[in-house]
């Protein structure tokens, strides 16, 4: 036994260097020389309530404007007219995990670029990722908002604060606009408006809500969306208030059901009415919900269906075969029962259909490390899941892209 001096490590802050609390994944990038994978992180996050005071200067109502702006004389006030709950923000552990609260660190003035363009690239250089997709944190949940108008708000608002101070300066970090649903019209001027935008590869719905995704009023919107070419996603997220899991008195409970459960919800209406059919070319995609909840709907739609054909008149094919023809995320990848995550993954057309996903920079985020610790997947299949799945569901022009990104 060796003695000497013990070297001890600084503690991790909410203004820790992202570099510094990455250290061991870039080590692992390196490692596995992930410079030859293309990798294409399909969700991360942006904590918008760090620019909140930005991106309300781009509402367009001045009277909801002013009512955001008085919130920020008011000490400890949350970010004005969003409907989160603070109280119940457990997802740092009670400050356990820093980042998850916030990213203070310093950011270099002469890098030239908006604070989150530059702490995006410090992630995707410390994990070796090639490409982001970047989404919202405290608006995940703006689907539950009493007043439709202030998701509407709030959402052109922060897309146009995404296009004009991330997009534009950064080919790597792409962007799924947030459709504020609750508002059909204001969704259909957003792909109207803000399709071509630099960076702008898709659209996206938060599944935190109880609007039926199958309901007439959306019809244009999908269509709308199918004419450009590019992606739909719907986004999981929890909620502890939704009175199914009001029985849940542990936030690792309801976290572990809520996430899967809004999409559950939302994937069987989508399939069960038939939009697959009205809507044979747009490309959909659920995220950050696992993957163990796909199996389950697989087989209890196909079982369901096949005994009432009959109420679900517009479908040609099992409903199963529709879902093997959607696109999943990994984050979080359920890696503790590996036979069961082959089964899952197997059961979608993984090898086509899966994404990697960070889920950065929250609690429970997954470096690349993840997939390349999935013993059972071949290089290509890993390749895959990595990188090529993504960029054919996003439509990247990798090449473009790269120049771009080298200019």
């Amino acid at each position: 036994m060796t003695t000497g001096a013990t070297r001890e490590l600084p503690q991790i802050t909410v203004k820790t260097d992202t570099r510094d609390v990455l250290a061991h994944a870039r080590q692992y990038a390196n490692k596995k020389k992930l410079q030859d994978y293309l990798v294409v992180d399909i969700d991360a996050h942006v904590s918008e309530a760090a620019f909140w005071n930005e991106i309300v200067g781009y509402m367009e109502s001045d009277v909801y404007q002013q009512m955001a702006r008085s919130f920020q004389d008011r000490g400890g006030s949350p970010p004005g007219l969003m409907n989160g709950q603070p109280g119940l923000l457990y997802q740092d552990v009670f400050g356990r995990i820093p980042h998850q609260q916030s990213q203070q660190e310093l950011i270099d003035p002469k890098d030239g670029v908006h604070r989150q363009v530059a702490l995006a690239r410090r992630a995707m250089d410390g994990m070796g990722i090639d490409y982001m997709v970047v989404f919202p944190t405290p608006m995940l949940v703006l689907g539950m908002h009493p007043q439709a108008e202030v998701e509407a708000q709030i959402g052109l608002a922060f897309n146009r604060w995404l296009c004009d101070k991330v997009l534009k300066d950064e080919p790597r970090i792409v962007g799924l606009l947030y459709l504020p649903f609750n508002e059909p019209e204001m969704c259909e001027r957003i792909v109207k408006e803000m399709a071509d935008k630099p960076g702008v590869q898709g659209f996206s719905i938060t599944s935190v809500r109880n609007r039926p995704v199958h309901h007439n009023l959306y019809m244009r919107l999908y269509s709308m969306i199918q004419e450009t070419g590019k992606p739909l996603v719907f986004h999981a997220g929890f909620n502890w208030s939704d009175g199914v899991v009001q029985t849940c008195n542990r936030f690792l409970t309801m976290h572990a059901l809520t996430f899967p459960w809004y999409n559950m919800v939302h994937l069987s209406n989508w399939v069960i009415n038939g939009m697959p059919e009205r809507f044979p070319k747009l490309r959909v995609g659920w995220i950050e919900s696992g993957l163990s909840w796909v199996s389950f709907c697989i087989q209890r739609l196909d079982l369901e269906y096949m005994m009432r054909t009959s109420e679900a008149p517009l479908l040609k094919r099992k409903p199963s075969e529709y879902i093997q023809d959607m696109f999943f995320s990994s984050q979080p990848l359920e890696v503790h029962h590996p036979d069961l995550l082959k089964a899952n993954f197997e059961a979608i057309n993984g090898k086509t259909q899966f994404m990697y996903a960070s889920d950065w920079p929250h609690w429970d985020f997954d470096a690349p490390r993840s997939i390349f610790d999935v013993a059972w997947m071949d290089d290509e299949t890993r390749r895959n899941v990595l990188g090529y799945n993504a960029a054919r569901f996003l439509g990247l022009d990798l090449a473009k892209q790269q120049k771009l990104a080298a200019e």
